[in-house]
């Protein structure tokens, strides 16, 4: 049995599914069910015994205390995370709560329960910590990728908190000798993404009619990771990473954020052309850019290619292909989360930004 927190969210949910699509293990999912946690995305695992979810915060040291106690799981698997730029500027504060406080008291709580294992149990038992490339700074165009020894320069709230939280884990096992694992991701994408980001927004305004809002030039460039992809890199990390050790995981897919935009529209020409027959592409609007907004993320990934024999499955053609074709074919789950407080959102973090 393995212990998933953050497990209703956008990756999480996704690891679950594939998790025990995979393998008989159980799963006790700890979530919090804030704004992007959604048990929708679990749907499917309805009555389903090896599916055990529990509402509940990663913070909270007695529940967190009871749940090791009673199921003993041999790993934790950590999603649990404020993880929106924009809101981390909005609001800050939440993501120092969640990301540092709450790390650091589920940290805390594994720690007591590890040391009491006996000597097998002990060794065998894994915490995989899964954060961001966004730890890593912002890269000039002709910069390498990002590599597993480059300094910390975060420059979010989000990515400052993140940053923090992995170097809690690190001295977790320096000092004290809590066997842990980290993962840093590159931008994820697919099916269940709540549709603040990127790729689900455009989707989603796309077919409501809406202005799709590119940031600055647009030509901010990301590394793209299919979430299913990074699901099979934090199961082989768990199976057979090198305890102690950070392992990047990335596509290998830079893309331009405006090219993204336009990959998505001519997808939608495609799948779901508009009855007048004009492009969507005519619903992009440019906006005033967000507050150091980083220029370019690129991951590094040779490292979990060459030590464990991870390489993604997916194209980012093929990829992003699967996620607009999901997204048409799931207008329910999109209009379940389409909820007021998302609008609201929407509103605040646009609003005033000229085009």
């Amino acid at each position: 049995m393995i212990l998933v927190t953050g497990g209703a969210g956008f990756i999480g949910s996704n690891f679950v599914l594939d998790w025990l699509a995979q393998a008989n293990e159980s799963v006790i999912n700890l979530d919090a069910l804030t704004y992007a946690g959604n048990l929708e995305n679990l749907d499917s695992l309805k009555g389903d015994a090896r599916h055990i979810f529990v509402k509940g915060d990663i913070g909270d040291r007695t529940l967190v205390d009871e749940l090791l106690a009673k199921y003993q799981p041999r790993a934790i698997v950590n999603f649990a995370a404020e993880s929106h730029v924009d809101r981390s500027i909005h609001g800050p504060g939440e993501f120092i709560q969640t990301n540092i406080v709450g790390t650091f008291n589920l940290l805390e709580s594994v720690r007591a329960h590890w040391s009491k294992l006996a000597d097998k149990e002990k060794t065998d038992f894994r915490f995989l910590h899964v954060s961001t490339d966004e730890v890593y700074g912002s890269l000039s165009k002709d910069d390498p990728a990002f590599s597993e020894t480059n300094r910390y320069e975060p420059n979010s709230p989000y990515s400052a908190s993140k940053a923090a939280s992995d170097h809690l884990v690190r001295a977790y096992h320096h000092t004290y000798g809590l066997p842990v694992l980290t993962t840093n991701c590159s931008n994820n994408y697919g099916p269940y993404h709540f549709p603040e980001k990127l790729i689900p927004l455009m989707i989603v305004n796309s077919l409501a009619g809406k202005p799709l809002p590119v940031y600055g030039d647009g030509q901010q460039i990301r590394d793209w990771l299919y979430v299913k992809d990074h699901c099979s890199a934090i199961r082989r990390v768990l199976e057979i990473g090198k305890l102690g050790e950070t392992y990047n995981v990335g596509g290998w897919n830079e893309q331009a954020n405006l090219n993204i935009v336009h990959i998505v529209c001519d997808l939608l020409d495609e799948l779901r052309p508009k009855d007048d027959g004009n492009s969507y592409r005519e619903q992009i609007t440019y906006v005033t850019d967000r507050p150091g907004h980083d220029r370019r993320y690129a991951i590094d990934a040779r490292k979990i290619e060459r030590e464990l024999g991870w390489n993604p499955a997916e194209t980012f053609e093929t990829g992003i292909r699967k996620t607009v074709q999901w997204y048409l074919d799931n207008q329910s789950w999109v209009n379940n989360v389409l909820s007021g407080n998302y609008r609201q959102w929407i509103e605040k973090n646009y609003a005033g930004r000229s085009e």
